[in-house]
């Protein structure tokens, strides 16, 4: 799980953040985030500078960028793991500084490393995470999950003898004990074979069918073109939309 880090006060000697475009990705639906000129130092680094975008309900966005780009960064303010520095912003209305704990009721996260249990097993990993959503344990529900992640017949052995493949899977698991409204997903597609990355974009469409925004990080959008809309680039610590749609890289396979 990602550590919570609180955010040093910008100096006055720090260089104006150029402006940002909001990027709106659709106008007809309600907004899940919306973001005004956010931006976050570490040190004398600035990876987010002047971000602005509008992400809404039922929209798939993949988030690219070069190593150290901000894209990690961008995901942990949305799951309030971290504060920004400068601007703001909102999660379903919600305000990232004042209002994280109603933001994290509704946004559910896949993060890079999967922040499991190495030495409990499966079952219990999944056990042990309804039970700190404040849900009773339901080992019906947990046996029907590992069966769709492929893993119910190693549910009861330990996570520390599972490849990376099957550690993701896991994870990806844990990540659907509930619904969210928001899904953020840092690299989703590392260490997943194809029949993961057929199930993780399956995961991620049925979430948007329902009504849920999903935002990726991913170094590989082809991966992504069957379950996103479209490609947002961080530069320069701004966003700027990629040229092509990620149906244009579908079709072109």
């Amino acid at each position: 799980m990602w550590d919570r880090a609180r955010a040093c006060p910008p100096r006055r000697s720090a260089p104006r953040a150029p402006t940002s475009p909001v990027i709106p990705l659709s106008q007809s639906r309600s907004p899940a985030v919306e973001l005004d000129q956010l931006a976050r130092r570490f040190g004398r680094q600035w990876p987010l500078r002047a971000v602005s975008l509008r992400v809404d309900a039922g929209e798939g966005v993949a988030l690219l960028g070069r190593n150290g780009s901000g894209k990690t960064t961008l995901l942990r303010i949305l799951a309030t793991t971290l504060r920004p520095t400068r601007g703001g912003g909102r999660v379903f209305g919600h305000d990232l500084r004042t209002a994280p704990e109603a933001i994290r009721e509704r946004v559910g996260v896949l993060a890079h490393a999967p922040g499991l249990y190495a030495d409990l097993t499966a079952r219990e990993n999944l056990l042990f995470a309804q039970r700190m959503y404040g849900a009773p344990s339901d080992e019906r529900s947990v046996a029907a999950l590992l069966e769709r992640v492929g893993l119910v017949a190693h549910a009861h052995e330990r996570v520390r003898i599972f490849s990376a493949g099957m550690t993701r899977r896991v994870a990806l698991a844990r990540l659907l004990l509930r619904p969210h409204d928001l899904l953020l997903l840092d690299e989703p597609f590392a260490a997943f074979d194809a029949e993961g990355i057929a199930l993780l974009n399956e995961v991620l469409l049925e979430a948007r069918a329902r009504g849920a925004a999903v935002i990726v990080a991913t170094h590989d959008p082809e991966r992504a073109a069957i379950a996103l809309d479209r490609m947002i680039r961080i530069e320069g610590g701004v966003l700027a939309e990629a040229a092509e749609p990620l149906h244009a890289l579908q079709v072109a396979r």
